[in-house]
């Protein structure tokens, strides 16, 4: 009978652990990125009342073993780590991992923490944090040219609000489209091209197209603030089918004031000769200094920024981490940290490697599923009163024998 007691006391004990781990999954139920947990029991141990004895001869059959259980102990409080739904909130920088991984952050003693809460801020320093303040690890491009992506170059991310892209002076110009074959002898067609130079200041270069004969163009380049000073000029040859046979490139070249000479590659390939009207198109590239004006990160967790002057460019790309195990994790409420079973942290890009994709202005709810909660604290109710039956009924059967002297 003292047997059944503490039988009884150990299911008690362990079916209240089990009320716990419940009561915290629907506590949770709306906490982001929180991963709910089960619990599992084991039998405590057996006492052997008799041992198997093997069959003794051809008319005896053996025996097998007399045990009784001793109780329940806990075997485990496994979390499950399932992704759950992405929520959208529009957030440029709320991220939700849509498989397997982790985003990893730095803590206050500059090791690693790992998360699946994605519900990060810029703060006034332009670093990407999470609700406590640990900053978010990835890889910062330089130039707008992203590094390894690997652990040695994994450092916090910062997006500053003062960026801005250096101007690029223009070195191509490329014209495209139809010069109209029936255009009358020395009539001037003229089209404008801005180009920029080495500080950022723009320019524009007045090109005129005139047909000199069968099948021949011309062209000349002025700067429209300085008419009349020719900086390129050269003839255009055109086959019967229309296509351009010679002068297929030319160069310009000027030198701003206060800046340097700005040598211009001009490309005429794409220009033909039909009897169609004229449509010229000339494109320069080079841009003008521009500041940050918008960011926005895509699947694989690259920050690209957008400028003032039209350009894009990498800022930086979030890491992710994935673990052989990520259930042998040691979690404190939504951090995670390496222990001794969950090996060693594989850092690197969303979308690879066994890591999820990312999805960017959205987050990763809980994975509570609050019906499957429901039956479990049913269940768990019942066990936790079927035990505290077998108490009260051994508790009657002891006091009937202690009865028995009256």
């Amino acid at each position: 009978m003292m047997r059944s007691l503490y039988a009884g006391i150990s299911g008690l004990q362990n079916h209240q652990l089990r009320m716990d781990v419940i009561g915290n999954n629907i506590a949770n139920v709306n906490t982001v990125g929180f991963k709910s947990s089960r619990v599992t029991f084991k039998e405590l141990f057996n006492q052997t009342l008799r041992g198997a004895a093997a069959p003794a001869g051809p008319t005896r059959g053996g025996t097998n073993p007399i045990q009784i259980g001793l109780g329940t102990a806990l075997a485990g409080i496994d979390v499950i780590h399932q992704p759950g739904n992405p929520q959208v909130t529009g957030v440029a920088t709320d991220l939700a991992i849509q498989g397997d991984g982790f985003f990893v952050l730095q803590d206050a003693a500059g090791g690693y923490a790992y998360t699946r809460a994605g519900d990060f801020r810029l703060d006034a320093a332009g670093y990407l944090v999470n609700a406590d303040g640990l900053r978010v690890l990835g890889w910062q491009a330089q130039g707008g040219v992203l590094p390894a992506r690997d652990a040695v170059n994994l450092g916090p991310i910062r997006v500053p609000v003062d960026m801005f892209v250096p101007a690029q002076a223009s070195s191509r110009v490329t014209w495209s489209s139809n010069l109209d074959a029936t255009t009358p002898t020395n009539t001037p067609l003229t089209r404008a091209v801005d180009v920029y130079d080495s500080l950022g200041n723009a320019h524009t270069l007045i090109f005129t197209f005139t047909r000199t004969g069968s099948n021949q163009w011309s062209w000349q380049a002025e700067d429209a603030a300085n008419p009349g000073t020719s900086l390129g000029q050269g003839t255009l040859t055109f086959g019967n089918s229309g296509l351009l046979t010679a002068g297929n490139t030319g160069t310009v070249s000027f030198t701003p004031t206060g800046a340097a000479t700005i040598n211009l590659q001009v490309d005429f390939s794409g220009l033909t000769q039909y009897a169609a009207p004229s449509t010229l198109e000339g494109t320069a590239d080079g841009y003008p200094a521009g500041e940050l004006t918008s960011f926005a990160i895509d699947t694989s967790g690259t920050i690209t920024g957008t400028f003032s002057n039209g350009t894009t460019q990498p800022i930086a790309q979030v890491a992710l981490a994935s673990f052989a195990n990520p259930a042998g994790l040691l979690r404190d409420g939504n951090l995670y940290w390496e222990s001794n079973n969950s090996g060693v942290a594989r850092i690197g890009v969303a979308g690879t490697g066994g890591r999820g994709a990312l999805t960017p202005g959205a987050l990763e709810m809980s994975n509570v599923d609050l019906s499957r909660e429901f039956v479990d604290m049913i269940v768990t109710q019942r066990g936790f009163q079927a035990n505290s039956r077998v108490i009260t009924t051994s508790d009657e059967m002891l006091q009937e024998l202690v009865n028995l002297k009256r």
